[in-house]
């Protein structure tokens, strides 16, 4: 079977990242490797790159989502934007709390005619959250 995994690209903060995550939606950590932990087959990192992060996969509810420190070919942006559905609007408000803080909120938090809340920001990392609860 084929699963969608998104890919979230950081540029050498993705360890600060996935601590928030943790923080904010309970992400499970499934895998952390650095550069360092590469095998030279695969990838060589230059020395100034040794402790960014390869790969790590984190568990949001069912979700699994993989990010990394881009070391090159990539450009800063919002490549990936990702919706949370929560089923209360306290968990929702809960986690947007931790997440909300250095973001940049893009539609503030607000009932719907389809949901009881929805938020979307840029978190402090540039990574665009969409988060709906009922």
């Amino acid at each position: 079977m084929t699963h969608i995994i998104p890919n979230m690209h950081f540029y050498g903060n993705c360890k600060q990242a996935v601590e928030l995550y943790k923080r904010a939606f309970g992400a499970e950590v499934k895998a952390i490797f650095l550069n360092s932990d590469a095998d030279p087959a695969d990838y060589m990192a230059e020395e100034n790159h040794k402790e960014l992060v390869y790969h790590s996969e984190i568990i949001i509810g069912e979700q699994r989502l993989f990010l990394n420190d881009a070391t090159d070919g990539y450009r800063a942006g919002n490549q990936v934007s990702l919706l949370i559905h929560f089923d209360t609007v306290e968990e929702l408000k809960a986690a947007y709390e931790v997440i909300a803080e250095g973001a940049e909120i893009l539609s503030p938090m607000e009932s719907t005619t389809y949901c009881a809340a929805f938020v979307s920001l840029l978190d402090k990392y540039g990574v665009q959250w969409e988060l709906m609860a009922g």
